[in-house]
């Protein structure tokens, strides 16, 4: 007998539709947000997040760097919330991001931005959060109900919502049309099997890499492989791991490393055949190796795209391996749907 999905595995299920509803229902405010934005020329960005939105950040932060040429940076929220401390953001562009909408450190740190200047934009999966009232102005991530404590379809559409933002802020129509074709993409990666990779993850430690835009879905991944399986995933840039952390990498260790088509993917390509190299199992989302073992995977119509497709396949080996440890993804032992931190 088949076992019943986790809901989970229902949620991911839904990343094509959630990504399909944001562009048909979120186009006319998003547009709106970035003529803003536009108009207001900004010399620099900031984010606030936590968790998996943190991680969308650090996507969004690449992609605003490759696409604006502006730098963005991640700040503390502690700062405000615990230290009370003032950040001089006059003229910057803030993105809020929380699936939620409701951590009072996150909403401390928008409020405190605005209050010195910046234009706060939030993105969410709730318009009336008190994350949206403290901002300039809302995204809606359009993702529907999420009742997993494991965030899979609100960390999709707040990195396509945020990755649209810029794209629409730089009028970069190749993007534009890329994330509009996202949801075919993003229903045949659902196919993709990575069971192999899954069965190779035999132990308590794992890394996962990337590089650039890739290495936020590498964050992610290490982060739910925590969440759902009690496993001790840790990420590294391509271009780190081959420094102190390779030390501990042992005949078996197991990889899985994030590779795009962009000018990253190389780079990538050569540090996971080199840990394979050393005896790790490494699997990696690129045809590029030769050592490790390629991965099934989507490419998409654009390389900041493509590590959106790549994280989906990612989700169904995360459930999968719960499942097969014994664990209920639904239920992570100490963890609740919404943590709110000061």
């Amino acid at each position: 007998m088949t076992a019943p999905k986790t809901q989970m595995r229902r949620e991911i299920e839904e990343i094509p539709a959630a990504v399909a509803r944001l562009i048909a229902e979120s186009g006319d405010a998003l547009r709106g947000t970035a003529r803003a934005a536009r108009d207001l020329d900004p010399p620099f960005l900031l984010s606030v997040a936590r968790g998996s939105s943190d991680h969308a950040c650090t996507y969004l932060k690449y992609a605003a760097e490759l696409q604006l040429g502006l730098p963005m940076a991640s700040l503390g929220p502690s700062v405000r919330s615990v230290y009370g401390a003032r950040i001089r953001a006059r003229g910057a562009l803030c993105l809020a991001v929380s699936q939620s909408g409701q951590s009072p450190d996150i909403v401390a740190m928008t409020e405190g931005l605005r209050a010195e200047g910046a234009r706060c934009v939030a993105i969410t999966n709730d318009s009336g959060a008190p994350l949206a009232r403290a901002a300039d102005a809302t995204l809606a991530i359009a993702a529907g109900p999420e009742h997993s404590v494991a965030a899979t379809k609100t960390f999709v559409t707040s990195a396509v919502a945020g990755l649209w933002l810029l794209a629409e802020m730089a009028e970069d129509r190749a993007l534009i049309a890329a994330i509009h074709a996202l949801p075919e993409a993003l229903e045949a990666a659902l196919a993709c099997d990575w069971s192999e990779a899954a069965e190779a993850i035999t132990g308590s430690s794992l890394y996962t890499l990337g590089r650039g835009p890739s290495w936020a879905m590498a964050n992610e991944a290490a982060l739910k492989l925590k969440e759902t399986c009690q496993l001790h995933g840790e990420s590294y840039s391509s271009a780190e791991v081959m420094h102190g952390p390779v030390s501990i990498v042992a005949p078996g260790f197991p990889v899985i490393a994030f590779a795009a088509a962009d000018a990253a993917e190389p780079g990538l390509a050569e540090a996971a055949d080199a840990l394979a190299a050393k005896g790790a199992r490494v699997f990696a989302t690129t045809p590029a190796v030769t050592r490790a073992r390629p991965l099934p995977h989507i490419r998409t119509r654009h390389g900041l795209t493509d590590p959106i497709a790549n994280i989906v396949p990612f989700y169904c080996l995360a459930d999968d391996l719960a499942r097969a440890r014994g664990i209920d993804p639904d239920r992570p032992r100490h963890l609740n749907k919404v943590t709110e931190t000061l």
